[in-house]
């Protein structure tokens, strides 16, 4: 089965429901910008961990071989 944008997308917001979701790439390998007040007490494993739980079996399986992510508040990615 090969993943798509959706999939992944719809996957970490199911599990970080406010979450914005900007995805780069294709095949196995992308990048996910998440934007979410949530993080808003979180350290930064903490929501790379968050985010990564969404996929997890989607890396155990190889259907996702990498997935590079930027995590920011709501207000943190205003100031960008």
């Amino acid at each position: 089965m090969s993943i798509s944008d959706t999939m992944i997308e719809a996957r970490i917001k199911d599990k970080i429901p406010d979450a914005e979701v900007i995805l780069e790439g294709e095949g196995c390998s992308y990048k996910a910008t998440v934007i979410s007040r949530s993080f808003a007490d979180m350290m930064l494993i903490k929501k790379h961990q968050a985010v990564y739980a969404s996929v997890n079996d989607l890396i155990a399986s190889g259907e996702l071989h990498a997935l590079t992510i930027k995590t920011f508040t709501p207000e943190e990615w205003q100031k960008r």
